[in-house]
């Protein structure tokens, strides 16, 4: 039976992400440059807002699977369920087409020259010309069983969200919570920012508890404690890089304010004035304070990606 399948869209959404991605630092500076530094925030919660449409769209699109790079990688990972069950046909047909060459085999094995052999090869010549002439039942046959167990290809259907929630239970809900709030987590970042400034603690820690609420969502949902009721949700080892990524980005909040400002910094004018005496690492440990310190503003509203 033939079904029809949802073709995924040709929406180039990872392109218009990355391109995005390129660009935020430009519009950033431009904004700060003309704007001022209070209201750059607006052109950059603008940008991140699009970037999160972008990624929902995608994420929908893809059946709901983990985005890779924040979206910037197509995640084109397929289960390989059907495909033990296809092989298995396959060789079931095949080693019932070859009974035909087989015999062919079994007769060519024979001395031509005796008896038997020139017996044998006759009839095997007679089965040639008949089958020539007009196909025997038995080959109908086959090919009919053939068609059975190999029916044409289809393209599977994309998982939708009521699909997920129904197979999944509790466990898919929480997948796409934890994906959603890993998609929308730099917009809240930036519009806390806006509201309450870049030295506020507001914005520091509840990006952070989205981000570890998001994660533990995730790993909960496809951990392998599956209950009876609802199965686990199988990552592939793409998407399973894609989750430890994550937890290293959380390193980017020791560079935001004002965790930066209050302790991280402190740390760093520390070492380099300890380490200022040594020769060439004094010099070296200044020059990487002094990049961290200057890069440090590009990592107050680090994105998703």
């Amino acid at each position: 039976m033939h079904v029809n399948a949802t073709m995924p869209s040709s929406f180039p959404y990872s392109l218009c992400i990355a391109a995005l991605k390129n660009l935020e630092t430009l519009i950033e500076v431009a904004a700060q440059q003309y704007y001022g530094d209070d209201k750059r925030w607006n052109f950059i919660a603008v940008t991140e807002a699009m970037k999160v449409l972008f990624r929902l769209a995608l994420f929908k699109n893809s059946g709901y699977k983990i985005l890779l790079e924040g979206g910037e990688t197509t995640n084109n990972e397929r289960h390989l369920e059907t495909s033990t069950s296809q092989h298995k046909a396959n060789a079931f047909t095949k080693h019932g087409g070859h009974h035909a060459s087989g015999f062919s085999g079994y007769l060519n094995g024979h001395n031509p020259w005796n008896l038997e052999g020139r017996a044998l090869s006759a009839l095997s010549r007679f089965g040639e010309n008949a089958q020539m002439i007009s196909p025997p039942a038995w080959s109908h046959r086959v090919q009919h069983q053939h068609a059975i167990l190999n029916p044409p290809a289809t393209i599977p259907e994309r998982p939708t969200l009521s699909t997920i929630l129904s197979e999944q239970g509790h466990r898919g809900a929480l997948f796409i919570t934890g994906e959603v709030l890993f998609i929308t987590r730099p917009l809240i970042y930036v519009l806390l920012i806006r509201k309450y400034g870049s030295r506020s603690w507001t914005p520091w820690f509840l990006s952070l508890a989205v981000d570890l609420l998001g994660t533990s969502f995730l790993s909960y949902a496809t951990s392998a404690s599956a209950s009876r009721k609802d199965q686990r949700l199988r990552l592939s080892d793409s998407e399973k890089d894609e989750l430890r990524r994550r937890k290293m980005l959380w390193a980017f909040y020791l560079m935001r304010d004002p965790f930066f400002e209050r302790y991280t910094r402190r740390k760093l004018e520390g070492a380099e004035k300890v380490l200022e005496p040594v020769p060439f690492v004094g010099f070296l440990t200044a020059k990487i304070v002094e990049l961290i310190v200057g890069a440090q503003t590009r990592y107050t509203y680090m994105s998703a990606s």
